[in-house]
């Protein structure tokens, strides 16, 4: 082969090996040293904090509203060691405050304990049921009002999960489904990691968790209003309509069939 037609194909074939397929942004995130390593296809993944993250007017509506307004919505919490886990919200209760007599800050007390329910919106509610497990609440508007986070659909980050819910229940069990990870209150501060720590922190402003928005909010006919869970004898409160959930998502807690029954009729 003369020189020059040599030359000339060395040249193309550098040309041919130097050019880089086009890299998928799932791809890119599951590559990402911390990152869950299994594959993912869920779209909620190209959403970037920096760019999204909730701020505070988004927090600052109504109680029922904003526990509303919470479906659909992506929680995302990074671990001290760099990796994020991420869950799509689908369950949340309304407490309103003072007049609410299933709220810790009922008859408008104001404690120690419950403090971060009287600071401004998206501020977070911590506490301890049972001296064991940890339930997540964020402020609202309203004097001792908040939402309390009940499930959560697991999208990033779920064999971190299943070892923080190993470790808290401090014994070996059998693995955990995809759907019981996050799907109760407890669960879902088990499997992200939160404890007394995160009381009174801003959901707005912190480095360690925060929300972003989710694609495609529910509409009405998407959400299920229903009595909240666990109430007790509180009289007429017991039977308010202010739990709210994501029709047909597996991973709710607790399932109203008759109301579900009743708006599919």
């Amino acid at each position: 082969m003369p020189r020059k037609r040599k030359l000339l194909a060395q040249l193309s074939a550098l040309q041919n090996t130097s050019s880089f397929p086009q890299i998928n942004a799932v791809e890119q995130l599951n590559t990402t040293p911390g990152a869950d390593p299994s594959p993912k296809s869920s779209k909620y993944f190209a959403i970037e904090k920096k760019n999204s993250q909730l701020q505070e007017d988004f927090f600052n509506q109504p109680c029922v509203s904003l526990a509303k307004s919470f479906l659909g919505q992506i929680l995302v919490r990074k671990l001290p060691d760099g990796r994020e886990l991420w869950g799509r919200i689908v369950e949340t209760e309304a407490y309103l405050g003072g007049e609410d007599e299933a709220s810790h800050s009922k008859g408008g007390k104001q404690t120690q304990r419950n403090a971060a329910m009287f600071m401004k919106p998206g501020t977070l509610y911590v506490y301890q049921i049972y001296g064991i497990y940890f339930c997540m609440n964020v402020s609202s508007q309203g004097e001792g009002a908040a939402v309390l986070l009940r499930s959560l659909e697991p999208l990033q980050g779920l064999d971190a999960m299943r070892e923080l819910r190993r470790a808290s229940r401090k014994a070996p069990t059998r693995l955990l489904k995809d759907w019981q990870l996050c799907n109760g209150p407890s669960k879902l501060c088990q499997a992200f990691g939160i404890d007394k720590a995160f009381d009174q922190r801003d959901l707005s402003q912190d480095a360690a968790i925060w929300m972003v928005p989710g694609e495609d909010p529910p509409g009405e006919q998407d959400v299920v209003t229903t009595t909240r869970i666990g109430i007790g004898n509180r009289g007429e409160w017991a039977q308010k309509p202010l739990r709210f959930y994501l029709r047909g998502n597996r991973f709710v807690s607790v399932v109203d069939k008759k109301i579900e029954r009743e708006m599919a009729a």
